[in-house]
């Protein structure tokens, strides 16, 4: 039988020893997370008519809109090296996981109030329960991508199998503010409405659904997004990262912000039974 050791204040130590017992705890709560995930997810799409359908429903309307807008002329997206359609669901599919990972994960804790106050369990698992739900998004339009290449006959280069590894700061990134943001929702209750009116705002802020303009270049730039969302669309369709420095700044600031994040939600962490 594994013993546990209760000490005051646990949570207040630092050092190399607080994040090894912070990555124990969730290790130890890997198959909650994996509970939570799939009850959480036959519950979204229960008595649903489209079930998993509509997780496909957002992107097209999405495409189909700016495509009506560019055709139109009210608004030039500009050309893309790939087919357009291709082009819009890589930076869609990777932005919705940030989107819907912070969206869910802002929710995680409130949704979870009487589990909290009854059972003593590291409080992160409701964040990652959550975000597996967007990865799981994510995975169905990474289908849709493959379908897509068939589609428009696109044969990607075999630097593919790197864009895993290229989405993974945005998953990092998405978590970190998951973790904070969980936190200030339980105290302030408009901050899930406040963050998907700011997600909606700096999705046309970021070169999601149109490449980024000639004389736009410092803008965005200077928005980290940008390189989260352009590096694994180039990696499919170059083969190669356009702007690797902007990428790898992008994801040095995911990292700080994620560890950040996490540290402060540890610290709080015996204090949130109280707030929700």
């Amino acid at each position: 039988m594994k013993k546990v050791i209760y000490e005051p204040n646990k949570y207040l130590k630092t050092g190399i020893g607080i994040w090894r017992t912070m990555f124990e705890e969730i290790g130890e709560g890997r198959e909650l997370i994996w509970r939570l995930f799939v009850r959480d997810l036959s519950a979204k799409y229960k008595q649903s008519v489209l079930g998993y359908v509509w997780v496909l429903v957002t992107p097209f309307i999405a495409i189909g809109t700016f495509m009506v807008l560019n055709k139109s002329g009210i608004f030039t997206i500009g050309s893309t090296d790939i087919p357009y359609p291709l082009f819009a669901l890589i930076g869609l599919a990777v932005w919705q996981l940030f989107v819907t990972g912070i969206n869910s994960g802002c929710q995680s804790l409130v949704g979870a109030g009487d589990m909290i106050t009854k059972i003593n369990f590291p409080r992160e698992v409701l964040v990652l329960a959550s975000l597996a739900q967007a990865l799981f998004e994510f995975g169905i339009k990474c289908v849709l991508i493959i379908l897509f290449f068939m589609i428009f006959q696109f044969y990607p280069s075999w630097q593919i199998i790197f864009f895993p590894l290229l989405v993974l700061p945005m998953l990092i990134l998405t978590l970190g503010f998951s973790l904070i943001l969980s936190l200030v929702n339980g105290i302030i209750r408009d901050t899930a409405n406040t963050v998907g009116i700011i997600t909606t705002f700096l999705m046309f802020l970021t070169p999601v659904l149109y490449p980024i303009p000639a004389n736009g270049n410092l803008f965005f730039k200077l928005n980290p997004l940008a390189a989260l969302v352009n590096a694994p669309r180039d990696i499919i369709a170059y083969g190669y990262v356009k702007e690797p420095m902007e990428f790898i700044v992008a994801s040095g600031l995911s990292f700080i912000l994620f560890l950040i994040f996490w540290r402060i939600f540890h610290l709080v962490e015996t204090k949130i039974p109280e707030r929700i």
